[in-house]
């Protein structure tokens, strides 16, 4: 039945085979976001040595070929003999966990991957090309397909400048896509020159020429002002900062804003910490009881039992929580680096938010007023909505729910984890929907027009929407800071709109709810997007139907056609029978489904604040860079 099974069958991956063989396991996948990380690994190293104070300049380039080089003005990567016999640029590029990160003496704080990220690169790459500037020297080497080594580390030529500098060539045969966004590339560098005061990052393009450069003075307040651009400050932006501690040091932003929502980043030697971690329980801490004790010696909190809580003082705050932790001190819950869990940290942040902000509002009476005013306020309508839930359980849905939710059309299985629930664009749609499911597992939700902006909107008005509040009891699991991902009745949450402008509106207007007030929903992978085909291409006697989701793949398969034939451009989900929307958009077997992640806490909520914000010159801006308006779309032909 089966061979023998002894020390034979054992299989022992030499160098960096490991990666080659499990490249997910390193850089998470092979699609663009893993091609992506291959950046933001040797970018990494850079800013390391910037967070240490050595250099000041990184310089991004990608090239025609899409291959990147990242250039640094640092110390350059030590070039003398290892113990492991080795010339050091070999030993770092060729064997994993090998770096300066492990030791007390290379890096005070770092962030990447800990001395994996170099030799991970350089073994999904088809070729690495190394200059090194050191010890008055020009140095280079280069590595063949997978991290092999192509030569010995070579003297050039005398030099004065100090740096390293790596480009690479992803490998094709790894990655499923290797054309690089320049967009996604822009963005996560400012986001490290803002965290970074005086560091300059400059970024070009040679494709097409692109060309720009990020450079902030006063970092984490440009931050704010970035992140802020499309709401009203209620109050003046306030930063501190403390680095006396040595093996800790902290720098904070604060801004209120008119916004109903909340947003706390936080960064770890210069990592997105995007699930958090004890240095924002610390600053939720803080910042509640300060508050709380401020309002009250004010006279604002009136009342023995008046009393406000987390949600309610972080209505409208914008947050910025930049740590650095040195190397023996740094700690991170789970595989992940996304949550911290040095416990220093925790008290360290409260006590510094508590003192500097406990002696602002001393100085600032004002703007403590309004931020209580609006906390309050938020109070006031947080016990509301509570008070309003609480009725509808007691004494059961009004007329209106009921209507609503006798729209539903349910799945049949009491399996959470089987269900699947499409939020369908209109009645017809819907109507075919529910013809065509899979009555087991598919239950079908018609959306009735456009649900209200989230980001304009108080979470009472939330409930009394219509379609919003109906989504919300389907969906079991509440919503906002009682929101509890155990109690989900589904789990797919799949919206299925046209693919049209209005349809695209309904996308961004559901995805807004559930970023703001679910967001687990979307941070767990429950929350989809259906893509319908754009096109059917069909024999004048529909004996052969082929359907096509991508414009680029419209000419590949109507070339495979000998007979004559049409092609039909869907202009909704109502033009598809019940059959063919089963076909193209429903059956697992056959549909594609697009899964909503958050790549990137900070983009996604300057992007949500920006298209959902009430700032129209800057969203029209946004539109004008983002939107190709000279597409045509001619296609309703024969052939």
């Amino acid at each position: 039945m089966s061979k023998t099974y002894d020390g034979s069958s054992i299989k022992v991956l030499k160098g960096l085979e490991a990666v080659v063989k499990r490249p997910g396991m390193y850089i998470g996948s092979t699609d663009s976001r893993g091609l992506h990380h291959l950046v933001w690994e040797i970018v990494d190293n850079s800013i390391d040595e910037a967070l240490n104070g050595y250099g000041n300049e990184i310089e991004i380039v990608i090239y025609e070929d899409n291959s990147i080089s990242v250039k640094d003005n640092g110390r350059g990567i030590p070039v003398d003999k290892h113990e492991e016999g080795k010339y050091t640029p070999e030993v770092i590029f060729t064997t994993l966990h090998a770096g300066g990160k492990f030791g007390s003496d290379g890096y005070k704080t770092s962030g990447g991957l800990h001395g994996v990220g170099s030799s991970v690169v350089n073994a999904l790459s088809s070729k690495v090309e190394l200059e090194i500037r050191r010890d008055g020297y020009l140095w280079t080497q280069t590595f063949a397909e997978n991290g092999s080594k192509a030569n010995e580390l070579k003297k050039v030529k005398s030099i004065k400048t100090t740096g390293t500098q790596v480009r690479f060539y992803p490998d094709a045969n790894i990655f499923s896509e290797t054309v690089y966004s320049y967009k996604q590339i822009a963005k996560r560098l400012r986001e490290s020159a803002f965290l970074i005061s005086g560091l300059k990052i400059s970024l070009e393009d040679k494709r097409d020429g692109k060309k720009e450069e990020f450079y902030y003075e006063n970092g984490i307040n440009e931050f704010l002002n970035y992140l802020t651009e499309s709401k009203k400050e209620i109050c003046t932006p306030i930063v501190f900062e403390d680095d006396t501690r040595g093996d800790l040091s902290v720098e904070i932003g604060v801004v209120y804003t008119d916004s109903y929502n909340d947003e706390v980043l936080s960064f770890v030697n210069n990592v997105s910490t995007k699930d958090g971690g004890t240095h924002e329980a610390g600053f939720k801490t803080g910042l509640t009881k300060v508050i709380n004790e401020v309002a009250k010696d004010s006279g604002l909190l009136k009342g023995k039992n008046m009393k406000l809580e987390g949600p309610d003082v972080r209505e409208g705050l914008v947050s910025i929580i930049s740590i650095k932790i040195r190397e023996d001190l740094l700690q991170f819950e789970g595989q992940t680096k996304s949550k911290l869990g040095t416990p220093e940290a925790r008290s360290y942040v409260e006590n510094l938010v508590y003192n500097n902000l406990k002696i602002y509002f001393d100085q600032n009476q004002k703007q403590l007023e309004n931020i209580v005013s609006k906390a309050i306020s938020a109070k006031e309508a947080r016990e509301a909505a509570k008070k309003s839930r609480l009725e509808v359980r007691n004494k059961g849905k009004n007329k209106k729910e009921i209507a609503m939710s006798g729209k539903l059309t349910p799945a049949q299985t009491k399996k959470v984890s089987e269900r699947e629930l499409f939020l369908v664009e209109g009645d017809s749609a819907g109507g075919s929907a529910k013809q065509g499911r899979n009555r087991y597992n598919q239950a079908i939700l018609p959306l009735k027009g456009k649900v209200i902006n989230t980001e304009k909107a108080k979470i009472e008005d939330i409930l009394k929407n219509e379609e919003l509040g109906t989504i919300v009891n389907i969906l079991g699991s509440g919503l906002g800071v009682e929101f509890d991902i155990e109690t989900l009745k589904y789990d797919k949450i799949i919206i299925m709109t046209d693919a049209d402008q209005d349809g695209a509106h309904i996308q961004i207007l559901l995805l807004t709810f559930f970023y703001r007030y679910m967001r687990e929903l979307i941070e767990k992978g429950h929350v989809y997007i259906a893509l319908p085909p754009l096109y059917k291409v069909a024999t004048m006697d529909n004996k052969r139907v082929e359907y096509v989701w991508d414009e680029s793949d419209l000419k590949t398969v109507t070339d495979t056609f000998k007979k004559k034939y049409y092609i039909q451009r869907y202009k909704g989900l109502g033009e598809m029978d019940a059959k063919q929307l089963w076909e193209t958009t429903m059956n697992p077997e056959t549909r594609s489904l697009l899964q909503i992640s958050i790549e990137d806490m900070m983009v996604s909520e300057k992007e949500i604040m920006t298209l959902m914000g009430e700032n129209v010159p800057l969203r029209r801006q946004w539109i004008e860079d983002n939107i190709d308006f000279d597409e045509v779309d001619d296609y309703d032909i024969k052939a």
